[in-house]
Formats: C-alpha cells, structure tokens, sequence
C-alpha cells in the first residue's frame, strides 16, 4: 500500500533527494567514500556547501548584501542566538503560538521583549494585523508559518526596525521580498532536509549590530566569516539540502512551487468546507499552504479516532493533529505530490459517505 507522508517534520522530500542520497552514501560523487565519512574540508564537500548556498540566493532572489550560512542544531537554538547577539535594550515579538512563545521566553534573558500583538486571545486560530511597531526596537520578531496551528502570513509586512523571521516551515513555498527582512532563519527539516542543520540569511548590515560579547559559536559574524566552516558542519543535511533545491530550480523555481502549493491547500481547504463531517480551524484569510488543520464538525467530535483509524488504514501518515491542539494537521510541503492530498479527499468523502447513508 502507497503512503502519504504528511508528517510535520521531519517532513517528506523529493523523490530524487533521497536516491542521490542514498547513491552519496555508499560513493560520494565519485571518491569512493561515504557522504557520512568524507572530509567537510575537500573540495568535493565545498562544492556542494556553495552550491547549496548559490542555489538559495537564486531561488530566493536574496540580494548580494546578505549573507547565507548554515550551523548545526535546529531553529530552537536561533531562539536564544538571535537576542544574544541583537537585544540590547527591547525586542518586539507578535506571539502566533507555541515556537513564537518559545522564541520569548529565551529572549527575555537578554532584554526586554515587547508583545506588540497576539492571537492568543482567539487560540491563535489568525494572524494579528494593524498593529503598531514601536521605533525603539532593537528588532521585530515573527513565525511566518505556525504549523502546530495551521496559520501563515500571506504578505511580508514593512517594519521600520530590523525585521527577523523564522521561515522553517515556509521557506521557499512561496515568494519572499528578502529585503524587508534584516535576518531569516530555519530549521531545515521541513522543506529543506533531514533535521540537524538550519540557515540563516542575514543582511550584512547585522554584522556590525552584535550588541554584546559572546562565545564564539554564538556570535554570528563567526559563522559568516567562515562561510559555515567554524566547525565541522552538518555534512550530510547540507548535501541533501543541496539536493532538495535542485529540485525546486528544476521544476521551475519558487513561484512554480508556489502554484503548486496553492493548488494542494485549495484542494483539501475546498474538501474541508464541503464535507459535513469536518470543519476548518483557522481564520480563512490566514490559513497555511503548509499545515492544513481541520477538526471534526460540532456533533461528530466522537468520530475523531475512528476517522484516524481509517485514514491510517488507507496510506495516510502523520495527520493526527499535534497534542496541544488536537484535531487533524496534513503537512503539505512542498514536496508532498498532489496526488497524496487527493487521497486524502478521497478518504474523507468515503468515511462521510460511510458515516451519512
């Protein structure tokens, strides 16, 4: 039976990641080595670091004053990074959920932090708007896509301090103006790689804002200046990373990953709407193209772990809903084909029709 990975994270990749992969792990272009054992120092491994950083500035059109690295660990070690080396008096965050609240609570150690907006007071179901950004911020943080809760922001909002995003779900799902943003950063384990490495890409104006001493590591002018290369890096997520964006050139870049993304989220948003056994979750303006969450309908929340049961039965991975929400949740990345997200329909009109004769 075909599975349908929809699986937050680590998520699904290109068909094509994983075979390059899996032919990298017994000979790595060639040298007869392992992409696991081969030097991060050889030429062959450089080539495939600056590819991976080519690539996405191509892809994302990031203008030629940033920089792009990629370090170890995921994007929760960005939460205390970022205030380390920029908050020095206050911070702004506009809380969307569970990462931003996190990404708070690690900042406050360094500085004051400002809640400039919330959706808490609605269960973080929408994206806040209108809000006023202070100008005394040292910077403005946000989560362009919350997976727990299924919201994302369709715009790039103008900021008139530094504007740093966590882009670990969305990036490269749809376009980015690059250059409203001072940093945007990631965990590479859902659109991207396996878990073990994020990116950042930061305007090299940053560099010269480091507002405190720091450890080495911490310090992001290190890792700029090394070109990722401080310490060993995540060889093999960056190898697949490279992988992955290939992929996204060779099928015609962002905006055609974008269409493609659209298509998918219309196609179970429309299922969602029309099946009387479900109901959508999340405000209709600010639903995300990457976690499609959905309950069951007032009068059918009995059915939920039957539903589960047969969905699981049918090939379909991943959707029960995260702890804190409950619910359903597909993870439609970017490289999930279609045809899973019409499988997924499929299996929800045969349990309305099973439920309703």
């Amino acid at each position: 039976m075909k599975k349908h990975n929809f699986s937050a994270g680590p998520s699904i990749l290109p068909q094509v990641a994983y075979e390059n992969a899996a032919k990298a792990i017994m000979d790595f272009n060639g040298t007869g080595l392992s992409i696991l054992s081969i030097s991060h120092r050889t030429k062959d491994f450089e080539q495939v670091l600056n590819s991976a950083q080519e690539l996405m500035r191509e892809l994302l059109a990031i203008p030629d004053n940033y920089s792009i690295y990629f370090v170890g660990g995921g994007a929760s070690t960005q939460f205390f990074h970022l205030p380390a080396n920029f908050l020095g008096t206050k911070a702004g965050y506009v809380n969307t959920g569970v990462w931003t609240k996190k990404a708070i609570k690690e900042a406050k150690l360094y500085g004051e932090v400002q809640v400039v907006a919330s959706s808490e007071d609605k269960n973080f179901s929408y994206i806040p708007k209108g809000f006023e950004i202070p100008a005394d911020l040292d910077y403005l943080y946000i989560c362009t896509n919350n997976t727990i809760y299924g919201t994302e922001y369709k715009c790039d909002i103008d900021s008139p301090v530094p504007l740093i995003a966590d882009m670990s779900s969305d990036i490269l799902s749809r376009p980015v103006d690059v250059s409203k943003y001072a940093l945007i950063y990631g965990g590479a384990q859902k659109n991207l790689a396996p878990a073990g490495v994020s990116f950042v890409i930061i305007r090299n104006d940053m560099l010269d804002k480091v507002v405190r001493p720091l450890p080495t590591m911490m310090n992001v002018n290190t890792h700029v200046e090394n070109n990722s290369m401080f310490n060993t890096p995540p060889v093999f997520p960056i190898f697949v990373m490279n992988e992955t964006l290939k992929w996204i050139k060779s099928i015609g870049g962002v905006e055609q990953m974008y269409k493609i993304n659209l298509e998918k989220a219309q196609l179970l948003y429309d299922e969602i709407e029309r099946n009387s056994l479900f109901r959508p979750t999340v405000a209709a303006e600010d639903r995300s193209l990457m976690n499609i969450c959905f309950v069951m309908s007032e009068g059918n929340e009995e059915l939920a772990p039957e539903f589960l049961e047969f969905a699981t039965q049918r090939g379909m991975v991943g959707i029960k809903g995260h702890r804190l929400v409950g619910g359903f949740r597909a993870s439609c990345y970017n490289a999930l084909p279609k045809e899973s997200v019409e499988a997924l329909v499929a299996c929800m009109q045969e349990f309305e029709q099973l439920k309703t004769k």
